[in-house]
């Protein structure tokens, strides 16, 4: 029997870290030409700069991952870091016709190969580009105005440990625990880029909407809808992972009943492998149908909340812009949720649920934390402090 870590070929590790280093120099080099036609002065300016870049290639990865998985292709080179012990799905080409010959159905092919090393080599940029934030915060550390470089460090360390669970989803054979960690963990990294980025801001409003903001009640409850939005996002992880949507097909109902044969306690037993119950059998349609319908019903109370959220903001008026992002995500994941039932699971409509999740992550956090400047007004704002 294979182990996990047999499955581990550090061989090509080298060559694929300085692959994404060096396509992590293209996002760089972008920033810094915008940056300077920008006139951008500073490390903070730069840190934010880099940092935002940052942010959006972890929600291009997201997205990546999240076709990769819908894809089948997390299988699609089953060692780790390289395929076939090879930088690319090049020079393993004998390997995967020989696997794909064996297998015509299985999860080896070159299409699933090229998709896997693709998320593999993104992820490695975004890895790279956080290792160089990290580094430049530890040297600029004593110029006035940039973040304490123990946020990139936690940065740092959180990009390590989605390494490790990438490793594990490939080792472990896409088991269903570990799949879910590592979305949820997506979902972290897309959190504190943006809690970086956003204190490193410039507040748009006056000081004394700063300073109300921040005693504000309503800020607890952005946390609290936050909570309950991830919560929700474990339970879709769960959903995906045991690739439970198509346990019902129709809305309202489900297998035309209102409360169909359930399974919870076999549909929440963690550690087990992917199609398995974790007592030596095939996981059961009640126990899929479970885990579909605790998404379903909190989807709900998920929804509720980030609407009422923005409802309660309404009397905040430098908040429009959140509350139109707020209604237009309530929308935007009611429709592709149920288009993902009622459709047979499209690839567009999954792939649209899961960047709306990322989304909400993004802007809810933009309302939790505050910008450490205030009273910067742009003149395009016509904003007087």
């Amino acid at each position: 029997m294979t182990s996990p870590l047999d499955l581990i070929d550090l061989g090509p590790a080298l060559d694929v870290a300085v692959l994404g280093l060096g396509l992590a120099v293209v996002p760089v080099s972008l920033v810094v030409w915008q940056s300077r036609r920008a006139g951008l002065r500073g490390w903070p300016a730069w840190q934010r700069a880099l940092t935002v870049a940052t942010l959006f290639l972890t929600l291009d990865l997201v997205v990546f991952g999240a076709f990769t998985r819908l894809t089948d292709s997390g299988l699609g080179c089953p060692d780790w870091p390289g395929c076939y012990g090879h930088t690319s799905p090049v020079g393993a080409h004998a390997s995967i016709s020989a696997a794909e010959l064996l297998r015509p159905t299985g999860p080896v092919s070159h299409s699933k190969a090229w998709i896997e090393m693709v998320h593999r080599y993104l992820a490695t940029t975004v890895g790279a580009l956080i290792t160089t934030l990290m580094v430049l915060a530890w040297r600029m550390r004593r110029q006035a105005g940039g973040l304490s470089p123990w946020w990139a460090t936690a940065t740092f360390i959180w990009v390590c440990a989605q390494g490790a669970f990438g490793a594990l989803t490939v080792t472990m054979k896409l088991q269903p625990l570990i799949v879910s960690i590592h979305l949820l963990g997506a979902m972290l990294g897309v959190g504190l880029l943006t809690a970086q980025a956003r204190a490193l801001d410039d507040w748009r409003a006056s000081p004394q909407a700063w300073e109300a903001w921040r005693k504000s009640s309503l800020r607890a409850l952005v946390a609290l809808v936050l909570i309950v939005c991830v919560l929700q996002m474990a339970a879709g992880a769960w959903v995906s992972t045991n690739y439970a949507v198509l346990a019902c097909t129709e809305f309202p109902t489900c297998q035309n009943q209102w409360w169909p044969d359930m399974d919870f306690s076999t549909a929440f037993t963690l550690w087990r492998p992917l199609g398995a119950d974790g007592q030596g059998g095939w996981i059961t349609l009640p126990a899929l149908t479970a885990i579909h319908m605790v998404h379903r019903l909190w989807a709900g109370v998920a929804l509720a909340s980030l609407g009422g959220l923005a409802w309660a903001l309404r009397r905040e008026v430098w908040t429009r812009s959140d509350r139109r992002w707020l209604w237009g995500l309530v929308v935007w994941q009611l429709a592709t949720g149920l288009s993902n039932v009622v459709l047979d699971w499209p690839l567009v409509s999954a792939l649209g649920h899961t960047l709306g999740a990322a989304l909400m992550v993004w802007r809810l956090v933009l309302l939790l934390i505050l910008p450490r400047r205030q009273g910067h007004f742009p003149p395009h704002l016509g904003v007087k402090p």
